[in-house]
């Protein structure tokens, strides 16, 4: 008799039958390049949604591994994405950092159900424009939410659009013009960086491809502004640094009021955690030749999302820009995805005490880099919109040739 339920079994058990000495050595090669993109594209999302920069790094840690590790995908990363960037601010705005974790952790249980009575075959039946309408939307709304580090204004930024516009016409009179030309700096090089990679020769275009644009922009600006003393904030001045050691479990006062309060920001979560998730897995299936198995990749979403929040983590979900870097960099089965994460843990152990001296007003300029590496992925697809549920926008503003 044919069960409705689909069977546990992750992609790392069939890959790893057939595993080689030569596959690990690519996959090493792509999860350091992985880490190194992820590290401050991981603490841009979670800046961007209001919350401490190393909870984008836990989340990249901790659900990036168990993502690579019980998914479904060949070569998928997973962890925090810009899509969730304007839903968690909200939650966080509006029900305080402990529902959010009740929320988060909720919202893992819906997608491993979902995942569980193979539902992940539906996502083929969201229509097209649907999705570019609410892409672009959500591109729109992070786009805005930024302007405010961008020009350096003081006033925390409200959850929704029109309150956003209505702050920054109110406040645009306390602009700093150092963290206006710092962040300008730092957007147009990655502009460049993005436009003329793809132009360079084969010998150059390999070593230029091994450095990360956003890594670069990162680190030129840190040394400008240190280099000419700028009066702008660092990580370490707004967020005190970042933590050495990974957080002790955080268990959260939980009452069904609160959980029935939360309802609707938790089937949000989950319905946008496993849309951005498949889609992502089905542009890595055009770009590797593989085929995703959709309800293990919800269950592993699920779990991931489950357990990251009791750890000082976000929401997370399959990530296109740094599952393309996987992909380009020769990954060969999940074990990079689990490297990449235990790269990032290796740094923060190890490098947590330099990170808090980057400066912080580039922010925006890191959406456009995570956009022209989710180009590749769209062009590669023959479409002239397929939906990132983030970065669209900017990669037509800035990366597209």
């Amino acid at each position: 008799m044919k069960t409705v339920w689909s069977p546990f079994r992750p992609r790392l058990l069939e890959t790893w039958q057939h595993y080689s000495a030569a596959d690990l050595g690519r996959d090493i090669g792509a999860g350091l390049t992985v880490a190194i993109v992820a590290l401050p594209l991981a603490m841009a999302f979670a800046i961007a949604s209001g919350l401490q920069p190393q909870a984008g790094l836990f989340t990249a840690i901790i659900a990036g591994f168990l993502i690579s590790a019980l998914g479904g995908s060949r070569v998928q990363i997973g962890g925090p994405a810009g899509a969730f960037i304007v839903v968690v601010y909200g939650i966080v705005e509006r029900y305080g950092l402990a529902n959010l974790i009740l929320a988060t952790a909720m919202s893992g249980l819906l997608l491993f159900a979902l995942g569980f009575f193979r539902l992940g075959g539906l996502i083929r039946f969201v229509p097209v424009a649907v999705v570019v309408g609410f892409t672009n939307g959500i591109a729109v709304l992070i786009m805005v939410s930024q302007v405010r580090d961008f020009l350096g204004l003081a006033q925390r930024m409200p959850a929704d659009f029109f309150g956003m516009l209505s702050i920054l016409g109110q406040q645009i009179h306390t602009l700093q013009w150092p963290a206006l030309a710092l962040g300008s700096c730092t957007l147009g090089l990655l502009i460049i960086w993005n436009r003329l990679t793809p132009r360079l020769g084969s010998s150059r275009k390999r070593l230029v491809a091994a450095l990360p644009g956003s890594m670069v922009a990162l680190i030129a600006a840190t040394g400008i502004s240190w280099g000419l003393s700028l009066p702008t904030e660092t990580i370490g001045s707004r967020f005190g640094g970042i933590p050495t050691a990974l957080p002790s479990l955080q268990w959260p006062s939980f009452s069904w009021e609160s959980a029935r309060f939360l309802i609707m920001p938790t089937i949000t979560l989950a319905l946008l955690g496993a849309i951005e998730s498949l889609l992502c897995a089905r542009i890595a299936d055009k770009l590797s030749g593989d085929r995703h198995n959709p309800n293990q990749e919800l269950m592993a979403q699920g779990i991931a999302n489950f357990v990251t929040p009791f750890f000082g983590g976000m929401p997370a979900t399959g990530t296109v820009a740094r599952t393309v870097t996987n992909i380009q960099s020769g990954a060969r089965s999940p074990v990079a995805g689990m490297l990449h994460a235990l790269t990032l843990l290796v740094i923060v152990l190890a490098a947590a005490l330099w990170l808090h001296i980057f400066r912080w007003p580039r922010s925006l300029g890191f959406w456009s880099s995570s956009a022209g590496t989710w180009a590749t992925g769209e062009r590669s697809l023959g479409y002239d919109c397929f939906p990132c549920l983030t970065e669209s926008l900017y990669s037509r503003f800035f990366c597209l040739p």
